[in-house]
């Protein structure tokens, strides 16, 4: 009786050494190190959120105080203009930072897109007034059809509206001046079907791709032209798949590029 802790203690050596007790302590220890990374990886995104929109947020702040000159004249002309283009250059970076903190949060999973009820009238409605002014200083003429009686659909409200204005404002940005822009919409299988054309200047089919990849373009990444990092197209794709639907991309059968965009109905 005495020597029974003994084979018990040997027995659970043995079982311990067997290779499923191995691979269980090291698929164990696997998750305890991802778990630990997701949650420095989610903290880093906290930080670099706030550490990037503070300073940028203030100085959009108080260069569009100076540009307006609230509290009085600012003396020679080319103030205004430089604090204007202050202000326009941060509006930049704030976009830029925004879609690589967002992206990189639809990559590890640590954004939360919570779907609800939403009427795709006041969804567009929203994008277009965000875009009011690239859409003023292109003279877009955006046509929405059936526009006032469009459905409604599941989507996480903040999710949709960038997804949407990053594809709409890509089409206006690349389109040209004094340009056209067609939004249809057509409900089937449960799903509502957005199609976005725009007279940019087109792209071959082989290079669809890589718009879909962040911080490329239609062109050569190294000599393109266009404006832009390239991460619209990639956030939007990201963000339709989040909230359970699809993007594609294909050229226009007349030049410039039609992007198809898949979203949950609503009951």
């Amino acid at each position: 009786m005495a020597r029974t802790p003994l084979r018990s203690a040997r027995a659970r050596a043995v079982l311990e050494t067997e290779p499923g007790a191995r691979l269980d302590k090291r698929a164990e220890a696997i998750r305890r190190l991802e778990a630990r990374a997701e949650d420095e990886r989610r903290s880093f995104l906290r930080m670099a959120s706030h550490e990037l929109r503070t300073p940028l947020n203030s100085i959009l702040g108080f260069s569009e105080l100076i540009a307006g000159e609230i509290y009085g004249p600012v003396g020679a002309p080319e103030y205004k203009t430089y604090a204007e283009l202050i202000r326009d250059s941060g509006r930049k970076l704030l976009t830029l930072a925004n879609q690589v903190i967002e992206i990189a949060r639809l990559e590890s999973g640590a954004a939360d897109l919570v779907s609800r009820r939403e009427p795709l009238d006041h969804i567009l409605d929203d994008v277009i007034d965000s875009l009011t002014d690239e859409i003023r200083r292109r003279r877009t003429d955006i046509h929405i059809s059936g526009q006032g009686s469009l459905p409604d659909v599941m989507v996480d409200p903040k999710g949709v509206r960038t997804a949407l204005s990053a594809l709409i404002g890509n089409g206006v940005t690349h389109g040209p001046e004094n340009g056209r822009m067609d939004i249809t919409v057509a409900t089937a299988d449960g799903a509502v079907h957005l199609e976005i054309r725009d007279q940019g200047p087109g792209i071959a089919p082989r290079d669809v791709p890589r718009l879909l990849r962040p911080f490329e373009q239609g062109e050569n990444a190294l000599v393109r032209r266009g404006e832009g990092a390239g991460l619209g197209l990639p956030l939007a794709a990201m963000l339709c798949r989040g909230m359970g639907g699809a993007l594609t991309l294909s050229p226009g059968e007349s030049g410039g590029l039609r992007v198809q965009v898949r979203l949950i109905a609503a009951d």
